[in-house]
């Protein structure tokens, strides 16, 4: 079971970072605890597992990358592991994942490619292919953003 400070910081970190040259010193302080404190408790989430990593999340449309695609993949399942491997080292993959495939739908791994245009998600595509031996798959454009939230572990 998580402590109620343990909720406060996690329900801070949903939140987003201060870029300032302290940022866990501003967050302590919004809960009135030290930066020491905070930081400890960080360290001890993160030592239990409870947090794996602290990750940006860029909004690709004002940085120039106007295309996005979700490429499914149709991946023998005894070569899903290592196709995803090979995937996942792509820079211009940002996410990787191996799902089950839904009646009538062949396809098993996906991975989610960012771009300038869509000749060059294709392109990129193409390019994985290519590298991983695998040529079935389709690619899925993103054509409106109806939501995009981060999840909500604890409110404040």
């Amino acid at each position: 079971m998580l402590t109620d400070l343990e909720k406060k910081i996690i329900a801070l970190l949903q939140t987003d970072i201060p870029v300032v040259k302290r940022p866990f010193l501003e967050m302590a302080q919004q809960i009135g605890i030290t930066e020491d404190q905070f930081l400890s408790v960080l360290k001890d989430l993160n030592d239990q597992g409870m947090i794996r990593r602290f990750g940006a999340t860029l909004k690709h449309q004002k940085s120039g990358f106007k295309a996005n695609a979700m490429v499914a993949w149709k991946v023998d399942e005894d070569r899903v592991e290592k196709t995803g491997n090979i995937m996942a080292t792509f820079q211009e993959i940002t996410h990787c994942y191996r799902r089950n495939p839904a009646p009538g739908w062949k396809y098993n791994l996906y991975t989610m490619v960012h771009a300038a245009d869509e000749d060059e998600c294709y392109a990129i595509a193409r390019k994985i292919s290519k590298a991983t031996g695998e040529d079935e798959y389709e690619l899925l454009f993103s054509r409106q953003e109806l939501k995009k939230t981060s999840m909500r572990y604890f409110e404040d």
